[in-house]
């Protein structure tokens, strides 16, 4: 299955330490590089200007916004989706606040019955891991690469998250990954422009990888 190119490359994940012009900042930089989906994370002080100034961000690079959580503010924020994880509403419930339009995205873990029960109910993207040791969440559940080969069958386009590096990254494009998702590796980096711009030539050199 080939996958549409804004759905492919490295969807970049700012930390939460990085809030106002520090966080715009740095999100500009990562899409100067390359970065096509970015994700807005605030669990503890989201908020509707700071995710429509990244919204504008990503629509002025053709990259997508993806807020973490919140479907409503997903909605009024001109963003293009919501992601959702385990304890967030239902696909349902956040597809009657987001609309047919915008991209509904889950967190599937280790968990193929989980992921082929919620592409089902009409999730746009499916996201596993912790598919290497990651820093941000040391405990995370791990998801061995077999796992992410395997959910190819469901025919969306699959992210792999945790431990992300440049060096574990073609492991995760041959198991599968159409996006990944970076947040340490991305911008912990001395330059996140120059950073994005290597995952970016790096998906270059596999585009004629057909999954």
């Amino acid at each position: 299955m080939k996958v549409a190119a804004k759905n492919r490359g490295l969807y970049a994940i700012p930390p939460m330490r990085l809030v106002g012009d520090a966080l715009l900042r740095a999100v500009s930089e990562a899409l100067a590089g390359g970065a096509v989906w970015i994700q807005y994370r605030a669990k503890h002080g989201a908020d509707a200007a700071t995710a429509s100034a990244l919204a504008g961000l990503c629509r002025s690079a053709g990259a997508r916004l993806i807020v973490n959580d919140d479907p409503e503010l997903a909605a009024r924020s001109g963003a293009d989706g919501v992601h959702l994880g385990r304890e967030d509403v239902s696909l349902a419930e956040a597809r009657e606040i987001v609309g047919r339009e915008r991209l509904i995205g889950v967190s599937c873990y280790n968990d193929l019955e989980r992921a082929a029960v919620l592409a089902a109910q009409g999730a746009d993207y499916l996201a596993f891991g912790s598919l290497f040791a990651s820093p941000t969440k040391p405990g995370a559940v791990r998801c061995a690469p077999e796992t992410l080969t395997a959910a190819r069958r469901f025919g969306l386009p699959l992210v792999a998250i945790g431990g992300i590096t440049l060096s574990t990254l073609p492991t995760a494009i041959a198991a599968g990954a159409d996006l990944v998702a970076v947040i340490s590796d991305l911008f912990d980096a001395p330059d996140v422009r120059v950073r994005a711009r290597a995952y970016r030539e790096r998906f270059a050199d596999a585009a004629d990888h057909d999954f």
